[in-house]
């Protein structure tokens, strides 16, 4: 490995880049960590969201006596890195609590600028030394992603993520039963980084030896692949039509609403959903909701994690894709609040979205509310009076008559 002669290894804190595409289990590889006892260390975490509501704090467990750090609104490897190198530098004093610096990057992030930051600045690469990036890789999306064409000039990160790695965790094991498949996808991986460990996990559970202080990035491997490497002037451009939609609200959330809106949301538009996730707070409950999602893959549950006694409950929500539109989104998780009253008394003439996602609306009249979680029952004006569900109470679901 090359390092700096003239600074001793030992006396500069080691850092662990924790990279991979979205919803590939980073965090929870980070709060397997955070958890565990046995490696008896204690970790400062700097932590990278893209966009402008950080959600992953509330993810993060409360259970340990680490210091979170959080970059928020905005690409680590771009818009924010100079609050990178201020986050690492006021960190510095605090070093003697600490064994060592975790950045977990966003799932959009290049990891070659965030690297580039302990060789570049003068401070910095006195006070720590890049210990190893680790990347965690979805086995059930981790070739898709590979393989997802580009605009010209624009990077592909998760491309960009396995090149740079010094040691890769192939998680998620378990949503591919067959083994000849794994070993095709580590062939596909080891075509792009040969040097690379890969390491199989399922649920991102891994022994902390094999993750921390490892000592394994290699400047001189990744000049060889990327002569660039130590420009600061180097540009990357990424992808104009990826984008993330956020919100912050305080109050309470139907729980059966959020959930069977979100299913809808995945079966119209799961293709264009790369990463969505959120911290809630639901009416008659005092533990924490968190769901979470990559693609057409949805979980969600209540956590150990309870609302303090006076604590706000603020809802955090995000989703990460193609071609969103904004206030749809934000509207529709508006409207799975439980507060406020519904625009359409029983009886009113409306018009139903029957055709969702190609403006297929019918006119119909209300009959019921709040039937099953839905906001409305609706029975059309046809020859059959077919009843439907207008699920939340949003124009893109149910409108007043336009003749």
């Amino acid at each position: 490995m090359e390092r700096d002669s003239k600074i001793p290894r030992s006396s500069r804190v080691p850092v662990t880049v924790l990279t991979g595409f979205l919803g590939s289990g980073k965090t929870t590889l980070l709060n397997n960590i955070l958890n565990d006892t046995t490696h008896g260390r204690k970790f400062a975490v700097i932590e990278n969201e893209f966009g402008e509501v950080g959600v992953d704090e509330g993810i993060l467990s409360e259970n340990v006596d680490e210091e979170v750090i959080e970059v928020m609104n905005g690409c680590i490897c771009c818009t924010v890195r100079g609050d990178l190198v201020v986050a690492l530098k006021k960190l510095f004093g605090k070093v003697a609590k600490f064994d060592g610096v975790i950045i977990e990057t966003t799932g959009l992030a290049d990891p070659a600028p965030v690297c580039q930051t302990f060789f570049v600045d003068d401070d910095v690469k006195q006070m720590y030394r890049l210990d190893s990036v680790i990347t965690v890789a979805d086995a059930k999306y981790i070739v898709e992603r590979l393989d997802e064409k580009k605009p010209e000039g624009v990077e592909n990160e998760a491309v960009e993520q396995v090149c740079f790695a010094d040691k890769i965790l192939l998680n998620k094991i378990d949503l591919v039963t067959d083994e000849q498949q794994l070993v095709a996808i580590e062939k596909k991986i080891r075509g792009l980084n040969p040097t690379a460990t890969i390491q199989r996990t399922s649920h991102s559970k891994i022994d902390p030896r094999d993750f921390l202080d490892i000592g394994a990035f290699d400047l001189k491997r990744v000049l060889d692949f990327d002569p660039e490497f130590l420009d600061e002037n180097a540009e990357h451009e990424h992808d104009a039509t990826v984008s993330s939609v956020a919100v912050k609200k305080e109050g309470q959330v139907n729980k059966e609403l959020l959930e069977r809106w979100i299913e809808r949301l995945i079966v119209d538009e799961g293709a264009n959903l790369y990463r969505y996730k959120g911290v809630v707070a639901v009416r008659g409950e005092d533990r924490k909701f968190i769901f979470q999602g990559v693609g057409m893959m949805f979980t969600g549950g209540f956590c150990t994690t309870k609302w303090k006694p006076g604590e706000v409950r603020e809802n955090r929500f995000v989703f990460i894709g193609k071609n969103l539109d904004h206030g749809f989104h934000r509207r529709g998780f508006e409207a799975c609040m439980t507060t406020g009253t519904l625009r359409f008394p029983i009886g009113a003439k409306v018009e139903a979205n029957v055709g969702f996602g190609v403006g297929g609306y019918t006119s119909g009249k209300v009959t019921g509310h709040w039937d099953e979680g839905a906001a409305y029952l609706v029975m059309l004006d046809d020859e059959d009076e077919t009843v439907v569900e207008a699920l939340i109470d949003i124009d893109e679901y149910i409108r007043a008559p336009t003749k």
